[in-house]
């Protein structure tokens, strides 16, 4: 059985998540989270939503803000999220393996 070259895996598993985040994510439940429905119940969450962190984040509530259609803005959002997880994990990797001074295991 042939082996499937780590750069070929990572580009193929980057398209997919990328495509399952922005076509998948609009069609999510529209219904709150564990967390969001504990704030709901204990009627706290419109004092988490008046808070700065909230109004500065960068995708709030799941959607792209400046876009008007719902399923477009949440479709973004996992779009831009996905490529931002993916370059912040590859730039950790990266890091760690220069630390560790270039890769492979190593045997004691």
């Amino acid at each position: 059985m042939s082996r499937v070259p780590l750069k070929l895996f990572t580009i193929v598993g980057l398209a997919v998540a990328v495509g399952l985040a922005t076509a998948v994510s609009p069609f999510a439940a529209s219904t709150p989270d564990g967390l969001e429905r504990v704030a709901e119940d204990k009627a706290f969450v419109e004092a988490a939503k008046d808070t700065p962190l909230h109004e500065s984040s960068p995708i709030p509530d799941y959607a792209f803000p400046g876009i008007d259609d719902e399923r477009v803005a949440t479709g973004v959002a996992g779009f831009v999220g996905t490529l931002f997880m993916f370059g912040l994990g590859y730039g950790l990797a990266l890091l760690i393996r220069r630390r560790d001074g270039g890769g492979g295991a190593t045997t004691a």
